[in-house]
């Protein structure tokens, strides 16, 4: 059996990730339970929680609010253990670390209909409406970090995807997102290099919420996670086969690539393997720490 920590907020992991019960429900109790508050924003069909610190995000202060993302949604039939409950309960337990030290203007998303189903375009998904709600108003200066499958493994992973992307793109605010990109990429790698001793690769990653905020023109860094070996074999085969990226982000780009290149910790999302049995729980509390990191450095 792994190991999952008995103290808060985890006590609430197995109600969480199982299929007897909806997700919403079950955070929003347990956020209720720990005095975080909570408020839920309605869009386009998806209800987007927000927890936000005793300051207004993006006020009172010149540097803007950083935001921590997860979504809480999960694939039919799939417990969603890594995918993506382990992630909300690292902010959740990184939202706690914060209040302790009575640090300000940060906010935690949990998103909602971040899973998109076959045939749906990147303007279906929650991040999206969500990004084109927000990106006008004070949150759109915010730095934006998305945590996504972070419980299996000891190694962080900075996504290098959408910089990928637009990196023959102009015209537009492309060059503003590309900048912006860097910046975040930049900031995840100090608050890494501090609190984790430099334990990080950069390396392309499937698409999480980024996808969506990125398609609505604001930037958004993912971090997930991979165990050693497995982020050590796919960054030594993505150094000699930079096209692989494509397969990771297109399902018809995979199809003809083939999978067995793809970590086996990203094989098992979405699908009901991805139980509590496949996670890591001695690094859940690493990964809240670079989260409370992020929250502390300007970016």
């Amino acid at each position: 059996m792994p190991y999952i920590p008995p103290i808060p907020p985890y006590h609430r992991f197995n109600d969480f990730i199982s299929t007897k019960n909806q997700r919403f429900d079950v955070l929003m109790s347990l956020l209720d339970e720990l005095k975080l508050d909570a408020s839920v924003a309605n869009i386009a069909g998806g209800r987007h929680i927000f927890v936000a610190s005793s300051s207004h995000p993006g006020e009172g202060k010149k540097k803007a609010a950083t935001v921590l993302a997860a979504h809480y949604d999960r694939t039919v039939d799939s417990p969603g253990a890594n995918d993506n409950g382990a992630a909300v309960f690292m902010l959740i337990e990184a939202a706690l670390r914060l209040r302790r030290r009575a640090a300000g203007n940060w906010l935690l998303i949990f998103t909602d209909k971040e899973e998109l189903e076959s045939g749906e375009s990147l303007k279906a998904q929650g991040a999206y409406s969500l990004a084109m709600g927000i990106k006008e108003t004070r949150l759109g200066a915010c730095n934006f970090f998305i945590f996504d499958a972070c419980g299996r493994g000891d190694t962080l992973i900075i996504s290098r995807t959408a910089g990928y992307l637009l990196k023959n793109e102009r015209g537009g605010n492309i060059a503003t997102l590309k900048n912006r990109l860097r910046q975040l990429q930049l900031r995840a790698m100090d608050a890494a290099k501090n609190c984790l001793g430099g334990r990080f690769l950069l390396l392309p990653t499937p698409f999480s919420d980024d996808a969506g905020f990125l398609r609505a023109g604001l930037a958004a860094q993912t971090i997930t996670v991979l165990p050693a070996k497995e982020a050590a074999a796919f960054s030594s085969f993505v150094r000699r086969n930079e096209f692989y990226i494509n397969a990771l982000i297109s399902s018809e780009q995979r199809k003809r690539s083939g999978v067995e290149h793809i970590p086996r910790t990203w094989r098992l999302l979405n699908s009901p393997e991805d139980t509590a049995e496949h996670l890591d729980g001695n690094n859940f509390s690493g990964v809240a720490r670079f989260a409370v990191e992020l929250c502390r450095m300007e970016v």
